[in-house]
């Protein structure tokens, strides 16, 4: 939001959007390729689970998206729904 909202601005001070585009595609570039450097294999079911509670702010959450993980493999889909329901479930489809 920073990067377009400071594009914008310089856009409107007069400076060139291809010249300010072609920048902006560097710097992605150059993030990229420093978190893909830093990146970590998360490889178990505790991993998973601790990675996915951080992410959503729920350790219950994170437990059970190990645990459909675990169920569907590295290459399967997760899709997360919400529900007019109280609670956590996972439905298995194939």
């Amino acid at each position: 939001q920073a990067l377009v909202r400071e594009g914008l601005r310089n856009v409107a001070a007069g400076a060139n959007p291809l010249g300010l585009k072609r920048g902006i595609e560097k710097a992605v570039e150059k993030v990229t390729e420093t978190l893909l450097k830093s990146a970590k294999e998360v490889e178990t079911k505790e991993q998973i689970a601790a990675t996915a509670g951080i992410s959503a702010g729920d350790q219950s959450i994170g437990d059970l998206i190990a645990e459909a993980m675990d169920k569907v493999g590295n290459e399967g889909v997760i899709t997360v729904e919400e529900s007019n329901t109280f609670g956590l479930q996972l439905e298995l489809t194939e």
